[in-house]
């Protein structure tokens, strides 16, 4: 009972001492977190910059960390893959962003949603994306992405890695 009562109280107090999520231009937001997907987990980190009160550009770059390896015959082809490891290039993606921060218009100052597109190493794609702030310089996110248009037709491997829906949620930081 303890724990719930002391739960309620700061998702409470959080509730109630929470800021502005998005200021409009000069502001500057920094999220780092998980990156969930198929195939493997890893890290992500963005950097926003407000240009207008709801219009940020930005960058964002993942690494996967933990990548199943490869065993087997790919799609059906000659080569035969055994406990095959993914290069770097198959891990790494970074992208440059734009976003419509709409927390103005929803009418909730806390909450920051933004959807928006993106031009990455491996893609064209888009994302939609939260951030909630408890304080003036903390608060947490959540981000689906999604690729539109990727730029090879090869069907390597690991090329899924990068042409996939991801799922990221961490911490966000008001610099």
């Amino acid at each position: 009972m303890k724990k719930v009562i002391t739960l309620l109280f700061l998702v409470s107090f959080g509730f109630t001492q929470a800021q502005q999520a998005f200021k409009g231009k000069g502001d500057i937001k920094v999220n780092v977190g998980a990156n969930l997907q198929d195939g493997g987990s890893g890290i992500q980190g963005s950097v926003d910059f407000g240009l207008g009160e709801n219009f940020s550009f930005g960058f964002v770059s993942t690494y996967l960390l933990g990548v199943d390896n490869f065993n087997g015959y790919y799609h059906g082809g000659p080569t035969f893959y055994s406990d095959h490891k993914p290069e770097f290039k198959d891990r790494f993606d970074a992208k440059a962003r734009i976003n419509a921060n709409l927390s103005s218009v929803i009418g909730v100052e806390q909450l920051d949603v933004y959807p928006g597109l993106s031009l990455g190493l491996h893609n064209f794609g888009g994302h939609v994306g939260g951030r909630y702030f408890f304080t003036d310089g903390f608060g947490v996110f959540t981000e689906i992405g999604f690729p539109i248009a990727k730029y090879s037709s090869n069907n390597d491997v690991f090329d899924h890695l990068n042409n996939q829906a991801t799922f990221s949620l961490g911490a966000s930081f008001n610099l």
